[in-house]
């Protein structure tokens, strides 16, 4: 890296709070970011309908004070070095009811100068003078910064199709297509969003999730034992991390990896966002588990004794854009993966995974998986996944904004000229 990059600063406004319980793409770049830089890491705002029915929760009573003074607040992020800072703007209008038009558009500009307000007086109070800014994935609100406020580069990055989901189809999904044609980079994660997303953009690259091997090498370095949901339990382990919705989970496929193997315990490490577990019986099988949401820190004290794990995935659209964090946590954990054939990026790992072209041969792969798994089998994974490291992606990053930044300073000297 150039000492020029060295000295910028970065501004980073995420739809991931920073204090959410499970990983995010941005809080795992900023990691790696912090490293070498400033990160001013600004948290999505609370709607004021957020305010009224989530009070209780801890994330907004603890910041209720200054949201009902309507000021922004500077937070500490736990674990993380001191030139991170963590920005929660004044709360916004819950405007996503309402239809296309008039209405919608004169409160969707009172919310973005909201936070272009936040940021405004974030840049005078730490004399933010050489910055980049970095949307993660939310268009709804100063998805790109005017010209007036001098970023170096306005970067946005897409990590799902939000044209596949119903909440941020009605808008945001326009208002990101405005968001990757005024920006002068895009970043995705996938090859499928990289080709719905070029059209828009040519200066559209792919950055694929990664791991943080500071956390999953512990899979394989410590010595755990077994957590309590898993005490007690005598059979194979086949086991699942993530965040579980109807739109992405083929749960029926799960009640078949129950009932097929009766004589293993199927273990699923986080959050349920919908009912579709329940509609299939899920809940009701003796040899089901769910421990609900883990931190991520907690995740190897649960990979570290499973037989082997799983991505039970829809095939569908939505998924078709999806390169799942988990594949390369499992692979570093060095544990056999099962995994449904969704998109082209998991058919990339098809070398050091089972995949799966139907349910069937799902089923099979995993005693196949299980009864297979030796050292080499396991060194090869983690070899794989040792490419697919978060320090690997920043590095990506910054040889992408290099080349930008020359190519900005030649045209501009050919301008002048």
């Amino acid at each position: 890296m150039s000492r020029a990059l060295e000295k910028i600063d970065i501004i980073y406004f995420t739809l991931f709070p920073w204090d959410n319980r499970y990983s995010s793409v941005s809080l795992s770049f900023t990691r790696e970011f912090a490293k070498r830089h400033r990160v001013f890491y600004i948290n999505p705002p609370f709607t004021a309908k957020e305010l009224i029915t989530q009070f209780r929760d801890s994330k907004v009573s603890s910041r209720l004070g200054d949201q009902l003074k309507h000021r922004m607040r500077y937070e500490k992020i736990p674990g993380f070095p001191s030139n991170v800072i963590a920005v929660h703007p004044p709360s916004i209008l819950p405007i996503n009811w309402l239809s296309e038009g008039n209405m919608y558009e004169r409160l969707h500009t009172w919310n973005e100068q909201v936070v272009l307000n936040t940021i405004q007086k974030l840049i005078d109070k730490y004399k933010i003078e050489r910055y980049i800014y970095l949307n993660c994935f939310n268009p709804s609100v100063a998805a790109t910064l005017p010209r007036s406020f001098f970023p170096l580069l306005n970067i946005y990055q897409c990590i799902d199709d939000m044209t596949q989901e119903v909440y941020t189809a009605k808008h945001w999904a326009r208002l990101e297509e405005k968001a990757i044609t005024t920006a002068d980079l895009v970043l995705v994660t996938s090859k499928k969003l990289q080709r719905l997303k070029q059209p828009l953009n040519p200066d559209t690259y792919v950055l694929h999730n990664a791991v943080d091997a500071s956390i999953f090498s512990k899979t394989l370095e410590a010595k755990y034992s077994k957590p309590e949901e898993l005490k007690g339990i005598e059979t194979p382990i086949i086991g699942f991390t993530g965040n579980m919705d109807g739109s992405r989970i083929d749960y029926l496929l799960l009640k078949k990896i129950a009932e097929t193997h009766e004589d293993k315990t199927l273990v699923l490490v986080g959050p349920t966002n919908s009912d579709d577990y329940l509609k299939v019986g899920l809940d009701k099988m003796p040899n089901v588990i769910f421990t609900g949401s883990k931190d991520i820190h907690e995740l190897p004290k649960y990979l570290q004794h499973f037989d082997c794990t799983i991505i039970p995935f829809l095939c569908n659209q939505l998924t078709e854009s999806i390169y799942p964090l988990k594949i390369n946590e499992y692979l570093f954990s060095g544990k056999p993966v099962i995994a449904t054939n969704f998109s082209d990026d998991i058919r990339s790992f098809e070398e050091v995974i089972y995949l799966a072209e139907d349910h069937e041969s799902f089923l099979g792969f995993i005693n196949r998986a299980i009864k297979e798994h030796n050292a080499d089998l396991m060194q090869a994974r983690i070899n794989v996944a040792r490419n697919n490291t978060w320090t690997h992606r920043v590095e990506q990053f910054w040889n992408i904004v290099q080349e930008k930044l020359d190519h900005k300073v030649n045209t501009h000297e050919l301008i002048q000229r």
